[in-house]
């Protein structure tokens, strides 16, 4: 998985490039196609770090590379809506 981190839309500051790398490669990450219209399909990330820091992210593929959008830490509900999509797919 390669990731584009040139001229970077966002503060990568608060959430590192390492961090975000590694919510997509939790083996637990939820990937999400909002049903949005427009040209350019973007796409939801939502994985843990390492650290197990609970990361949301808004990116886009060319099927090579990722362009990461906006990336932070996930909020109270996203960090649930984790959880229980994860335990209905462990059941």
């Amino acid at each position: 998985m390669e990731f584009d981190w040139l001229d970077c839309p966002f503060n990568l500051g608060i959430v590192s490039p390492r961090e975000i790398e590694e919510s997509f490669e939790d083996p637990f990450s939820l990937r999400l196609l909002p049903d949005l219209p427009g040209t350019e399909a973007r796409y939801f990330n939502l994985g843990r770090s390492a650290a197990d820091r609970g990361i949301f992210s808004v990116f886009w593929s060319d099927g090579k590379k990722y362009r990461v959008i906006l990336a932070r830490e996930m909020t109270p509900e996203e960090a649930v809506f984790y959880d229980r999509k994860n335990s209905d797919l462990n059941v």
